[in-house]
């Protein structure tokens, strides 16, 4: 592979508006390397051109620089926390809050939000939004199915509840269900963020960018939410210093802004 990644770089950019300098090189590097040998491209020249002249391989290669790794009640203890500590204290400030799942991957964690919240609210009080750069995954969160393998860490009663069977490994999610989820494209580092947010879910995402990234990131959410919304992270992602970024810790993985 000739060596001009940073040009690369910057093509990748121009196409997908995808910034890889955001990200750690060498385990992205890997990644890409990885799929273009898999294409047969002489060189990263010659992947950009591949890009620009089939829409199935810019789709897919978008789809493999993400990374999709989700399933339901992800560290099932946190979300007991989140149903017991956390989301009464957000229920006592407004019964019907703005919740924005970022990095939503395939939906299962704004799904998850919409089941928990439904212990306390009808439908028709809870609304999500759920963001995330890649389209593909948007479209399959859209489209509600899920193996049984997602679905392992959902409360007993829950897969009852709120899924159909389709066959032996899959699940359709309850029309209900998805009516309170409202999906959009959305890129953390460049576009704007909502506002007003009472709580925002971000979890096992931040783990990809550098530091400093990490640190805008982090502003920005703070600056998102509403004084003493949350901020639920994943359980590799503690936040060092969070008062320097405007935070409080509330509980392990979880933060309130100050």
């Amino acid at each position: 592979m000739e060596d001009n990644y940073e040009q690369f770089k910057k093509d990748v950019f121009q196409l997908t508006k995808i910034d890889l300098n955001a990200y750690k090189e060498r385990q992205m590097k890997r990644r890409i390397d990885a799929l273009i040998n898999k294409q047969k491209a002489s060189s990263y020249k010659d992947y950009v051109r591949m890009l620009k002249e089939s829409k199935a391989m810019f789709d897919e290669f978008v789809n493999y620089l993400t990374i999709n790794v989700s399933e339901f009640y992800r560290n099932p203890e946190l979300w007991r926390v989140l149903e017991k500590d956390v989301m009464p204290v957000v229920l006592e400030k407004k019964r019907s809050p703005k919740i924005w799942s970022a990095a939503c991957s395939t939906g299962d964690e704004p799904y998850s939000l919409v089941m928990l919240l439904n212990q306390f609210l009808p439908f028709s009080q809870i609304h999500i939004i759920a963001t995330d750069i890649d389209k593909q995954v948007l479209d399959k969160a859209r489209m509600g199915l899920y193996n049984d393998k997602s679905l392992k860490g959902l409360p007993e009663g829950f897969l009852k509840k709120y899924f159909t069977k389709v066959n032996e490994h899959n699940y359709q999610i309850n029309a209900e269900i998805k009516k309170c989820v409202e999906f959009k494209e959305h890129n953390l580092l460049k576009d704007p963020y909502p506002t007003a947010c009472d709580m925002i879910v971000c979890r096992n995402v931040m783990i990809y960018f550098t530091e400093e990234a990490k640190e805008e990131i982090y502003k920005k959410f703070n600056a998102a939410l509403v004084p003493g919304g949350f901020l639920f992270v994943g359980s590799t992602e503690q936040i060092i210093q969070p008062a320097v970024l405007g935070y409080k810790s509330f509980r392990s993985f979880f933060y309130r802004k100050e």
